[in-house]
């Protein structure tokens, strides 16, 4: 269990750590609209990809529940980005941060996939609401902010809610996995 605690602990250090960076750091690029819609787009593919770990390895109702509604929102939303970018003619442009996403999904994928029973449930569920913590707070410090266009910052906040019912989900699940 410890291994799994510094595992979620080390993801929401690392998100946190590459996106506040931009704002902690002069030196440390401003990210693009381009880079942003990277990073969103990015974040929202790794947890409906977790929660694809989860509908293979859960036989938790509550589990499988809390996965199928993680695939259906974000695939909305990363719909929703992909509408926009297309509209506005941006390529979603990789960048640092987007790649230390997808470094650290790999690491928790793995870790997940070492999991079973109500092990792998607590673990899936203890990683989104870290998961979720992070990118929320990215959202509103780093992403909405550095945001150029105004439909770009306008989707970002509106997922922001969105992201905090989920966060709120998780917990919710969590408590009831440890009944």
């Amino acid at each position: 269990m410890d291994k799994l605690k510094l595992m979620m602990q080390s993801t929401l250090v690392v998100v946190l750590t590459v996106m506040m960076s931009a704002n902690v750091q002069a030196q440390a690029p401003q990210l693009s609209d381009a880079e942003i819609a990277s990073v969103a787009v990015v974040a929202n593919k790794i947890d409906v990809n977790y929660a694809k770990i989860a509908l293979k390895k859960s036989k938790s109702d509550v589990v499988r529940e809390f996965a199928n509604t993680m695939i259906k929102d974000h695939n909305k939303i990363i719909q929703l980005a992909v509408d926009l970018v297309t509209k506005l003619h941006v390529t979603p442009k990789d960048n640092a941060v987007s790649q230390s996403l997808k470094k650290q999904a790999a690491k928790t994928k793995k870790m997940l996939y070492s999991k079973t029973g109500s092990d792998f449930d607590l673990a899936y569920v203890k990683n989104e609401v870290a998961y979720h913590e992070a990118v929320i707070n990215a959202v509103k410090k780093v992403l909405i902010p550095q945001a150029d266009n105004a439909q770009l910052k306008a989707l970002l906040q509106t997922v922001a809610p969105i992201l905090t019912t989920h966060l709120a989900h998780a917990k919710m699940t969590l408590k009831e996995l440890q009944k």
